[in-house]
């Protein structure tokens, strides 16, 4: 990645909730958000990167050791407690082309089943962890 900032796809709508990951190494994360989990990157910095696949907008930033904005300690695998629903364009496929490369599914290709009230809705999900273990749920 450059160390100039640059804008490569220019985000139009910005969206009200953008998770900001801390990652331990910025061009490894960038490879598999973008080659194998279909993100675009929209702009970078040093250390940054900004994402989107559809209207998920994500955001990569270096682990830096003066960051002011660290909690605690990061352990792997990070974001221990949460875990992140992707709506991706087709998700059958994503799962697939994870597959053909031996990417580690943490839950395989499945439909469920989600109550709103008396409402039933179905997605097809699967989940699986990125290179620092954040947990990712893709869906259709």
């Amino acid at each position: 990645m450059s160390s100039d900032p640059q804008a490569l796809v220019p985000v139009t709508d910005w969206a009200a909730l953008v998770p900001e990951l801390m990652v331990s190494d910025l061009t490894r994360s960038l490879d598999v958000y973008t080659r194998l989990f279909g993100f675009v990157v929209n702009y970078t910095r040093p250390g940054f990167a900004y994402l989107s696949l559809g209207r998920v907008q994500w955001m990569l930033e270096q682990v830096r050791p003066d960051n002011s904005w660290l909690t605690g300690p990061l352990e792997r695998p990070f974001g221990r407690g949460i875990n992140f629903q992707v709506q991706t364009p087709d998700v059958h496929a994503l799962y697939q082309r994870l597959l053909d490369i031996d990417y580690p599914i943490f839950v395989p290709l499945k439909t469920s089943r989600y109550a709103e009230g008396d409402v039933i809705h179905e997605q097809t999900e699967f989940l699986v962890l990125d290179p620092d273990g954040y947990l990712l749920r893709f869906t259709d």
